[in-house]
């Protein structure tokens, strides 16, 4: 993944989520999903404007099926704040950024 956009997995959720010591926006996607397309610049707008604050990445839910199943993924894109180990916002679709930034600057307080 480019620049500071993490590429998240089954494998590396819990670490890199769950137990993360910031907050972490996770959109969960799929390549064939033109939603998902959309909204990838705004992802990546956003991991270089959030960079030391929030962690941010994606999730492809076609090869890191367990957790989407985990956390009831049944539309993508959807996109899931967490802090400290909770899932603290989530929103489905593609919103406009804003939407992204009222949620990530909320939940730095």
């Amino acid at each position: 993944m480019a620049g500071n956009l993490h590429e998240f997995t089954d494998a590396n959720f819990s670490s890199d989520v769950l137990q993360a010591d910031c907050p972490v926006l996770v959109d969960f996607w799929a390549p064939w999903c033109g939603p998902c397309r959309m909204l990838m610049p705004t992802i990546e707008q956003l991991s270089g404007e959030y960079a030391g604050r929030v962690k941010i990445g994606k999730m492809n839910t076609d090869d890191n099926y367990q957790t989407a199943a985990g956390y009831g993924i049944t539309s993508i894109p959807t996109v899931m704040l967490f802090k400290n180990g909770t899932m603290v916002d989530k929103v489905v679709g593609a919103p406009p950024k804003q939407h992204f930034v009222n949620m990530l600057d909320k939940v730095l307080g």
